[in-house]
């Protein structure tokens, strides 16, 4: 029996994919968290296998979350499950200690063959989010587009610029001062070439970043 947490802060969508792992018959869902303090809590006091993470929650949340989870439970399984098509995340994610990545909009017909697979100590990955793992690894990858080089937290900061949240709502989010967000903003800026706000929102599109503007 494979014994899951899922983490994610919407109760209907935790609801379903309970549903959904209950009727495979050997997956065992052990306990729920809805934000990032819950999920620490859990993966302390409950025998778990598979933490099945959504990348977006309150608090704590994100890469800086399954660095932590993977500090404190080295063997635990990360299954994380994103509203994000766009690579980047997922590459992002795997290099911090997830051993899968799947979108929400797949998980119906995935997650549970996902978490089998990962509860079994694979790896649940799509094709072009391997390719990028090993590309990265070859001692003369090249550097990739500019959005590869912006640390876990600029990223964090810049999909939440193009989704036009202002910095005051950035910082109160992150748990952040207005000063450390306008400082990383002014660092992604730089690095991807751009001198305002519309220009950080061409250069998502531009790339294919832009999934949070097509979402709603």
């Amino acid at each position: 029996m494979i014994r899951v947490v899922i983490a994610d802060d919407h109760q209907i969508l935790r609801e379903g994919l309970k549903q959904l792992l209950l009727a495979a018959g050997d997956i065992a869902v052990v306990g729920e968290a809805g934000d990032g303090f819950e999920v620490l809590e859990r993966v302390r006091t409950l025998d778990v296998d598979v933490l099945l993470l959504d990348m977006s929650m309150p608090g704590k949340s994100g890469v800086e979350l399954i660095r932590q989870v993977k500090a404190e439970k080295q063997k635990l399984r990360i299954l994380v499950l994103s509203m994000h098509e766009e690579h980047q995340y997922a590459v992002r994610a795997i290099r911090a200690g997830a051993s899968g990545y799947l979108t929400k909009e797949s998980a119906a017909a995935k997650l549970v063959a996902a978490i089998r697979k990962v509860g079994s100590g694979g790896a649940f990955i799509s094709a072009e989010v391997a390719e990028r793992l090993a590309q990265e690894a070859m001692p003369h990858a090249t550097s990739g587009p500019p959005h590869a080089a912006l640390s876990d937290r600029e990223y964090q900061v810049f999909r939440m610029l193009v989704k036009g949240q202002s910095v005051t709502e950035i910082a109160s989010e992150l748990h952040l001062s207005g000063k450390t967000v306008s400082t990383h903003k002014a660092r992604l800026m730089e690095k991807l070439g751009v001198d305002n706000n519309a220009e950080l929102v061409h250069y998502a599109v531009r790339h294919r970043l832009d999934d949070d503007l097509n979402a709603g």
